[in-house]
């Protein structure tokens, strides 16, 4: 189930674009640079802490998450765009990564590793300089 974004936690402003679009782009403002505020998305505090993780250098320091989308002509289709990188971000914060369970080799497999070991060493002995009698 994707994770729905609140409403009053995002705030949206549209900025002059690079890329595709021609002189379009010199006159429009299609680039949608996309602010949420993470302390109003209510998380739980493991999440909100992975999502710092994940967000990185786009983590202002006033707790929000700025995403800047202007790889598309429209401003429909960067907004969109935006909606949903933040969205799979705050999703990926979701997932807990599985805990690692140490384990050992068994006896038998030590054994194995110390013959493979032994049989190595004695071929490579028998690679000695060869004498000329």
């Amino acid at each position: 189930m994707p994770y729905e974004l609140p409403e009053e936690a995002l705030s949206e402003t549209f900025l002059a674009a690079s890329g595709p679009g021609g002189q379009n782009v010199n006159k429009v403002a299609t680039a949608c640079q996309l602010r949420c505020n993470i302390f109003a998305l209510g998380l739980a505090p493991d999440v909100y802490h992975r999502l710092k993780e994940l967000a990185g250098s786009r983590l202002t320091a006033g707790g929000e998450i700025v995403i800047t989308a202007r790889s598309h002509r429209t401003q429909e289709a960067n907004r969109i765009d935006a909606r949903a990188r933040l969205t799979d971000l705050i999703e990926k914060a979701h997932l807990r990564k599985a805990k690692r369970k140490p384990t050992k080799p068994s006896k038998a497999a030590k054994a194995k590793r110390v013959d493979a070991k032994k049989s190595r060493g004695t071929v490579k002995q028998a690679r000695g300089k060869v004498s000329l009698d």
